[in-house]
């Protein structure tokens, strides 16, 4: 029996729950990466979903499981990105008032985003400990659920629907390679993939200037990220109290890349791929570039997180 608070089983049963709702996102191939890798690549294409990110499957389905009361007082949650978008998104489709609380200094594009989904934000100062406090004054306030951006069993279930429609898709991969920031889209990963076939390797990559989850598994024990610093701004999160266990348990290795690698995957994915990818959504491919695998591990699924950039101000 797993200790998990989230199961094979779970993420079998959000796929159905959001079959309706999400984006069937495509798998990509390249020969060009395949060639630089020196593998077979087959890339999910995430940043296609609606949004622009994985993000939408885990909101979607914490939304779609509220009780009809939860539903009545809407949803609320803290973020300046992905989440927050995605949140919102998935509440207007319900039919329900979505509260997200956002830093002053967030994006334009990202808060003009999260408005036109018709959700109400609030503003606050840009730290972790204000973004908390004022989150809690709205659940109080109106009875919304919170909903975390990665530590809720039912976003976790959510994204990892991504990795099982990839393995749908694309039987035998040897292994499948993803982002990882607070873990949400990583353990839903692990547990589809390992679901599905217990012998896939699975593999995390991280930026050199926010590795936690590189440091926590090199320690065997979670630690917090400090300050972090890179251009990848989707994975400046510390790893969950719910996404590490099943991090620990499930991974092959932590790879990490430096900025300079991110943006050159980021490039190699706009001009021979064509395909509009974010800095945190190049981060695989960099690792994959940069990283020697095991001679086994010749098929590979790398899940393109996101597409979210800001046009006015491009890495090159």
């Amino acid at each position: 029996m797993s200790e998990s608070p989230v199961t094979y089983a779970d993420v079998e049963r959000a796929a159905e729950i959001i079959s309706p709702l999400v984006h069937r996102t495509p798998i990509m191939t390249c020969e060009t990466l395949n060639q630089l890798a020196g593998r077979e690549l087959f890339f999910k294409g995430e940043h296609l979903q609606k949004v622009g990110a994985f993000k939408f499957r885990g909101a979607s389905h914490a939304v779609a499981r509220l009780s009809e009361q939860q539903q009545a007082n809407g949803v609320c949650t803290h973020s300046s990105g992905n989440h927050a978008q995605a949140l919102a998104l998935a509440a207007k489709q319900q039919g329900m008032v979505a509260y997200i609380v956002m830093p002053e200094n967030a994006p334009c594009v990202k808060v003009d985003s999260v408005r036109g989904y018709g959700a109400e934000i609030t503003f606050c100062e840009p730290t972790q400990t204000a973004r908390e406090q004022a989150a809690r004054e709205i659940v109080e306030r109106t009875g919304a659920t919170f909903i975390h951006p990665y530590d809720n069993p039912d976003v976790i279930a959510g994204q990892g629907t991504a990795a099982l429609e990839l393995l749908e898709d694309v039987p035998g991969l040897d292994a499948i390679i993803c982002p990882v920031g607070g873990g949400g889209l990583a353990s839903g990963t692990c547990l589809a993939a390992h679901g599905i076939n217990p012998d896939i390797q699975v593999y995390c990559a991280e930026p050199a200037g926010a590795d936690d989850t590189f440091r926590s598994y090199q320690s065997g024990e979670r630690q917090p990220v400090g300050v972090p610093n890179t251009i990848a701004d989707g994975l400046l999160t510390s790893v969950g109290e719910l996404t590490w266990p099943i991090l620990r348990t499930h991974l092959a290795d932590v790879l990490t890349v430096t900025d300079e690698q991110i943006v050159e995957a980021m490039q190699l994915l706009w001009t021979r791929m064509k395909q509009v990818v974010e800095p945190s959504g190049a981060v695989p491919l960099a690792a994959l570039l940069h990283h020697k695998l095991p001679g086994e591990v010749q098929k590979i699924g790398v899940i393109l997180s996101g597409g979210n950039v800001d046009l006015n101000k491009l890495p090159w």
